[in-house]
């Protein structure tokens, strides 16, 4: 579990590098890739779900 946590951290801080250089590569592109992929096995995913579903559920009830 701390192999774990400490390669989300890592992956987080390359992720948070890389958007704010503003040039997103390919290889940028696939650390942000595994970020997703490590965020999904944490305990944080049911959270990020949850969230991401509520975003979508009130930008969908918007009317232009």
């Amino acid at each position: 579990m701390a192999i774990s946590i400490s390669v989300v951290l890592l992956l987080v801080i390359l992720a948070v590098v890389f958007m704010r250089n503003g040039a997103l590569k390919l290889s940028h592109a696939a650390v942000c890739v595994l970020l997703g992929f490590s965020m999904a096995s944490t305990s944080l995913a049911p959270t990020i779900h949850n969230g991401i579903t509520a975003t979508a559920d009130i930008v969908s009830s918007l009317k232009p």
